[in-house]
């Protein structure tokens, strides 16, 4: 009975040890992900790090490194600070550097199933559209509106 207990109790701190390994490194929380994205060749180098054409920073090798389980985990070992500066940065490359996001994307999410999983969770939860620059929740609706104009012209002889 006290092998049993003793294994048991083996058995849960294995298990927590593997729960506390799935949580990223809170080292890097407190980086400045405006001045990330506002220092265009900062956002370049970390690009250029995810993708295996620069050097990577301390911070960028961590990103690095985590991205694929994150991906494939939805982030669960994220913290908050973390999850805020992902969707920040990734909205930002959505909207003002699809070239970069798109090679993101082709190289971490080839498939589409993340992309898939992000846009239906993000819609369920919000329904609405993120402003990135002032990091409010904002609506967007396109109004189109078609004209036409027809002329006649007439010709008496």
């Amino acid at each position: 009975m006290a092998g049993l207990t003793i294994t048991l109790v083996a058995i849960c701190l294995v298990i927590a040890a593997a729960e506390d390994k799935r949580a990223y490194t809170t080292k890097y929380d407190d980086v400045d992900i405006d001045a990330v994205i506002g220092n265009e060749r900062l956002l370049t180098n970390y690009v250029g790090c995810l993708l295996d054409l620069k050097p990577c920073t301390p911070d960028a090798a961590e990103l690095k490194a985590n991205l694929p389980d994150a991906l494939a985990t939805n982030c669960s070992g994220c913290s908050e600070a973390q999850r805020r500066m992902s969707e920040k940065l990734t909205y930002y490359l959505i909207d003002h550097r699809p070239e970069d996001w798109a090679l993101l994307e082709l190289r971490y999410d080839p498939t589409g199933a993340y992309r898939e999983r992000y846009l239906s969770a993000e819609n369920k939860d919000k329904g609405e559209g993120k402003d990135v620059d002032d990091d409010k929740t904002t609506t967007t609706t396109t109004t189109t509106t078609t004209t036409t104009t027809t002329t006649t012209t007439t010709t008496t002889t």
